[in-house]
């Protein structure tokens, strides 16, 4: 068995654990937190299907498949945005075209053009075609606003899919399908880890006014598991044993960082969930706000090492 597909029964055997795990445990005990517990298996068996589809299908439909995420997480975030101007539509709408661009560079391994159109390119063209409209007030805000959106969920969501373009290394046939699982396996993972360890031993709280549930037990908790998870599945990867456990702790720490990050906006926009997309537990900015962060920063760290 190739080293993907027992990546995938590993998947497929842990979301089963999960969910008979908790359905007994609602059963024996129940309560509001294996309610939630229930809820979150549900939209990890969707994001689950998401990926391992990516990394086995055609490698253009994967690549649209993101773009596609990409497109949805961009618009959750548009349509939550208070006091968004009337005047600034338009100009999203570019932002909405930068999509396919971003993606097509992805897809040819276009390294240069692929780290430069948006966080150079479209950093300019934005507040340029902003400027343009003649509508001044509140204008810095939109200015830093419709770029952050961008870099959030087009930019670094670019990244799993440009993973999909990497070139072979010699001894390492996994590809970057086997990266791909990498790194979004341990990334939700680690949010489980995080949550259960919280739940279970968490007291002292981390950044309370942003997200209260974040406990340093459950952190430390999480990153240990987190690490160690990097170690048994390195197989994946081109890593060696202490590359892997210090991936492990980046994807942790990074996770972590996009998690909070998202729980500020949504914290500043007074909303709980960015959408309705996946029933019963939000929209898809909410299951890949980790990924948001440990995404580019996988990428560059397994770039910069081996390619």
């Amino acid at each position: 068995m190739s080293p993907v597909l027992q990546m995938v029964v590993v998947i497929l055997g842990v979301l089963v654990f999960a969910t008979v795990l908790f359905w007994i445990w609602n059963k024996i005990q129940p309560s509001a937190q294996v309610s939630e517990m229930m809820l979150r298996t549900k939209s990890w068996w969707v994001m689950a299907t998401i990926f391992v589809s990516a990394a086995l299908v055609h490698p253009l439909i994967s690549f649209a498949a993101f773009a596609f995420l990409s497109f949805v997480a961009l618009r959750e975030l548009a349509s939550i945005s208070k006091n968004a101007r009337t005047v600034d539509r338009n100009v999203i709408f570019w932002a909405y075209l930068a999509i396919p661009v971003q993606y097509y560079f992805a897809y040819v391994g276009w390294h240069d053009a692929f780290i430069i159109f948006i966080p150079v390119f479209m950093f300019t063209l934005i507040p340029f075609l902003l400027v343009i409209q003649g509508h001044t007030q509140d204008i810095a805000r939109s200015m830093s606003v419709i770029p952050t959106h961008l870099m959030l969920t087009v930019f670094s969501i670019s990244h799993l899919a440009y993973l999909l373009s990497l070139p072979e290394l010699k001894g390492f046939e996994v590809g970057g399908r086997g990266l791909l699982l990498f790194v979004v396996f341990l990334t939700e993972m680690n949010d489980v880890f995080q949550f259960t360890w919280g739940k279970l031993t968490g007291r002292h709280k981390i950044i309370e006014k942003v997200s209260p549930n974040k406990t340093w037990e459950g952190f430390i908790g999480g990153l240990l598991s987190t690490v160690a998870a990097a170690y048994f599945l390195r197989f994946l990867t081109p890593f060696s044993p202490i590359i892997a456990l210090l991936c492990g702790l980046l994807i942790a720490c990074s996770g972590f960082v996009g998690d909070i990050i998202v729980s500020a906006i949504k914290r500043d926009f007074g909303i709980k969930d960015t959408g309705t997309v996946i029933k019963g537990h939000g929209g898809i900015l909410d299951r890949i706000d980790s990924l948001v962060i440990s995404a580019p920063f996988f990428f560059y760290f397994v770039y910069l090492l081996y390619y």
